[in-house]
């Protein structure tokens, strides 16, 4: 990390898009499951965040299910001209609002038509493909038949570009020799440092990186040191957070979620200075923890 200027953008699959880009997981409701509360504010700050420049959305058909789509095409269509839609496809939910793999070739282009439908598209800018080998992260195991599926797909026209979610970096050169691969969707965060050397192996070749939980998701990150930090440089845990990963690497694309549009504009602040001794206090944090 070094304090020469931060580039701003990256490219993903054949467009630019700004790094600091907007996740729409919280827009259904608890557990990502059923409507939100406020839908008028769900449709408020999608309709903001393009407003204050984002131009990289991450969803999912499965968020709801199918109600975060609907509410973004809602919000938002017809699309700005630069506006990267991506999502998400091989999971489900059940009646109870269970995690569920669906991976089937059937399941697959049944996913692609839901999103395509409530996404209000004619094709998918970017779909990644998620692995569930393993409920707690990315596990080893066999990816050719789901992606060769998903290829498929694409040669029909339906998917442009195609991304991998929740996979180890033998799976992502597993899935280089079948398609061209543009991002890779993992959790990472200032503790959670396992794709360290991953990153770096990605942006060299070009392949973005989107991690998610940047305060730990469904485990919150409690740290002190963190809070600390924030405290002394008025800017909220999330915000240095996001900073963070931003100085991390190039190839990192940001996508913060919430259902605030005051958050959103918090977040979309988040490129502020972090002199070299807070950097060295927070690289601390990842190194603390067990491997």
């Amino acid at each position: 990390m070094s304090s020469t200027p931060l580039p701003t953008q990256f490219t993903l699959g054949d467009r630019t898009v700004k790094r600091v880009g907007y996740g729409a997981m919280q827009l259904a409701g608890p557990g990502v499951f059923g409507p939100p509360k406020d839908r008028t504010g769900a449709l408020a700050v999608l309709r903001e965040a393009v407003a204050q420049g984002v131009n990289h959305i991450d969803t999912s058909d499965y968020y709801g299910p199918h109600i975060t789509n609907e509410i973004i095409r809602e919000a938002l269509a017809p699309y700005p001209d630069d506006l990267v839609i991506t999502t998400k496809i091989g999971a489900r939910r059940d009646a109870k609002g269970a995690w569920l793999p669906a991976a089937s070739a059937k399941e697959l282009e049944q996913a692609v038509h839901d999103n395509l439908r409530n996404l209000g598209l004619g094709v998918l800018h970017v779909v990644n493909l998620r692995f569930m080998f393993d409920a707690h992260g990315p596990a080893e195991g066999a990816i050719e038949e789901p992606l060769t599926a998903l290829a498929e797909l694409q040669r029909r026209g339906l998917v442009r570009h195609i991304g991998l979610s929740n996979v180890t970096p033998r799976q992502v050169a597993e899935g280089r020799r079948i398609c061209p691969i543009v991002c890779v969707q993992n959790q990472y965060n200032l503790v959670h440092r396992h794709d360290d050397t991953f990153i770096d192996e990605l942006a060299r070749a070009g392949i973005a990186y989107v991690p998610f939980f940047p305060l730990g998701g469904f485990t919150p990150l409690q740290s002190s040191e963190l809070s600390d930090v924030a405290g002394r440089l008025d800017a909220t845990p999330m915000q240095v957070a996001l900073a963070w990963l931003l100085r991390r690497a190039p190839n990192i694309l940001l996508i913060p979620g919430t259902s605030s549009v005051a958050h959103l504009r918090e977040n979309l602040a988040a490129s502020i200075e972090l002199p070299a001794d807070v950097i060295a206090t927070l690289d601390r944090l990842g190194a603390a923890q067990p491997a």
